[in-house]
C-alpha cells in the first residue's frame, strides 16, 4: 500500500506514525493479524488489488507475489513460503 497520507501510515506503540508499514497491518505498535502466513497475505492483497484497483486477478497475483516477499515483515522468509 502506498503510503501518502497520514491515515495510510500505521502505528507505533506511543501513537506516533510508523513509516514502514501501513495502518491495515500495523496499529498500535504491533501486527493487526500477527499470525497471518506470507501466503496467506499474498492472497489477501491480490484480491483487494483486483477488488479495489480493478486489475485482473493474474496481474493482481503476480504484483503481491513480486511485492510482499520484499517487505521487512517477510524478507526473512524466504520464497518456499510462496
Amino acid at each position: 500500500m502506498p503510503l501518502e497520507k497520514p491515515e495510510d501510515f500505521g502505528t507505533n506503540g506511543d501513537g506516533t506514525p510508523n513509516d514502514e508499514f501501513c495502518s491495515m497491518c500495523y496499529q498500535n505498535g504491533a501486527f493487526t493479524e500477527p499470525d497471518i502466513s506470507m501466503r496467506e497475505m499474498i492472497e489477501k492483497v491480490a484480491h483487494m488489488l483486483e477488488k479495489h484497483v480493478k486489475l485482473p486477478k493474474a496481474k493482481a497475483e503476480q504484483i503481491a507475489k513480486e511485492t510482499i516477499p520484499k517487505l521487512n515483515r517477510w524478507r526473512s522468509y524466504g520464497t518456499e513460503y510462496l
